[in-house]
């Protein structure tokens, strides 16, 4: 099979690869759309030590499932995996488990192909219409609605009349800013620098701004959602969230410059991580975009698996007005 593998830090190769064995519990997939994650541009850099060289890619999956009880079916591919008898599962929290595994992580080997294998437990059933590329969005929502749902619940206030804020235009930060809408927050902002992604976001429907100073006061936001996780967006958090109020962070670059911590312990703010999302959530997500709940999705753009590379290069450049780049194989 064709595959795009990653040789070495920033090196990717378009090549042939072995096809996916059989396994006990898993099917066969073709792969109809894969979404490049920033956790996969993390891994492209070297910054990501669990996802050693040679290795492919790729976890944000759709497809066309080829053996097994579901042959014939074409499902939404949720890529993390944990054993049943593990107790964050057995608490309903698999996602935290230190025994997960994830399409793209050894031994697991991603969707930057043309077939994966994924246990059978992980592939939701979608309607034969809907777009593969539509449905391989179903991952990155799943971690925005888990984080501004975490981050809710923490709230412990109903969004519906609060102000809620997002860092960042990407994926991640604009799927948070659309489950925010939809899940009836009073207001929404999204804080995006890059001009591009702010007409992206716009024709979301999104109300935004290119800095946290332009419309948004210090101590204006109920709720924030860090979607870059730099230095610069944790000290727009700590500044702009009221006393109160709750920061749930989102991104994932390294270090912790930024935070202010004496704020947040005065003010009384809650400040959380959050990662991924519970087998529940991926299935609700699935059936929220079945419904069309998130809109129209086009802040998508397509590429075929071939040109993987040159996607990659043009977002590290800052090429690309989309919020997420689908290829297909």
């Amino acid at each position: 099979m064709k595959a795009l593998v990653q040789t070495a830090p920033n090196i990717l190769v378009y090549r042939d690869e072995p096809e996916p064995g059989p396994c006990a519990g898993e099917a066969l997939i073709r792969v109809e759309a894969v979404g490049i994650c920033g956790s996969d541009m993390h891994a492209i850099h070297g910054h990501d030590a669990r996802r050693p060289t040679p290795i492919i890619l790729g976890h944000e999956a759709a497809g066309h499932v080829l053996d097994g009880p579901l042959a014939g079916q074409r499902v939404a591919v949720n890529p993390l995996w944990v054993p049943m008898d593990c107790p964050f599962a057995q608490q309903g929290r698999p996602h935290l488990s230190p025994r997960r595994e994830i399409l793209s992580m050894p031994p697991r080997p991603g969707a930057f192909a043309e077939w994966v294998r994924a246990p059978l437990e992980n592939l939701v059933v979608i309607p034969e219409a809907m777009p593969a590329q539509e449905a391989a969005l179903a991952e990155p929502i799943a971690v925005a609605y888990h984080a501004v749902h975490h981050g809710a619940r923490l709230l412990a206030r109903p969004l519906p009349g609060l102000c809620c804020v997002v860092l960042g235009g990407g994926a991640i930060g604009l799927a948070s800013a659309l489950v925010l809408r939809q899940a009836g927050a009073g207001e929404v902002w999204l804080i995006e620098p890059n001009a591009a992604r702010r007409e992206t976001a716009l024709r979301a429907g999104i109300a935004l701004s290119r800095a946290p100073e332009e419309g948004l006061p210090d101590g204006s936001a109920d709720f924030v959602l860090d979607a870059v996780g730099s230095a610069a967006t944790r000290a727009a958090s700590c500044r702009l969230t009221r006393a109160g109020g709750v920061i749930v962070h989102a991104g994932l670059l390294p270090g912790a410059e930024g935070l202010d911590v004496r704020r947040l312990t005065l003010q009384e703010i809650t400040f959380t991580g959050t990662y991924c999302y519970t087998p529940e959530e991926f299935r609700t997500v699935v059936g929220l975009l079945v419904g069309g709940r998130f809109g129209a999705l086009d802040w998508l753009e397509t590429r075929p698996l071939a040109e993987g590379a040159a996607a990659i290069a043009d977002i590290d450049a800052g090429r690309v007005a989309a919020a997420k780049i689908i290829l297909i194989p």
